[in-house]
């Protein structure tokens, strides 16, 4: 019994040590004179997968996007739309009826996979619902053959 109660204060010891290792200050971080890494731009402050597009980083180029059509862009939570030849409209990718984001753009309408609302390309408008109000148009700049986000 003695050697039962031998080993059992050895492990009660290393596992005191090792919580206490847990809160010294040495390469943790926590006060050590090397702080850890910090994430940097706006992927980690928006927890994104992908980085969104930024003033003078080209979000597609204009020949991306068909005309009659668009291109949801779910990272940056936009779509792009050219409804007619020459003509690109930005609207937001989250759906105004449940904030689902919308998933494809075909037959004229930014379409919901979620409960199956439907916005028009030309003006976000509802084209059916549950969704009762438009997605809120985003400001895009269209130069030299490329979209970009400001």
């Amino acid at each position: 019994m003695d050697a039962v109660n031998s080993r059992r204060t050895v492990l009660v010891a290393a596992a005191g040590a090792a919580a206490l290792a847990g809160c010294s200050n040495s390469g943790d971080g926590g006060g050590s004179a090397t702080p850890p890494p910090k994430a940097t731009g706006s992927t980690a402050a928006l927890g994104k997968a992908s980085p969104p597009a930024q003033a003078g980083n080209v979000l597609a180029k204009t020949s991306d996007i068909p005309v009659g059509g668009g291109t949801v862009f779910a990272a940056q939570k936009v779509v792009v739309t050219q409804p007619s030849a020459g003509t690109f409209k930005a609207f937001s990718a989250i759906c105004t009826h449940q904030g689902c984001t919308v998933s494809s753009v075909s037959g004229g309408t930014i379409n919901c996979p979620c409960h199956g609302s439907k916005f028009r390309i030309a003006d976000a408008s509802v084209a059916n619902g549950p969704a009762e109000r438009p997605l809120p148009a985003q400001q895009i700049t269209v130069e030299n053959g490329s979209i970009m986000l400001p």
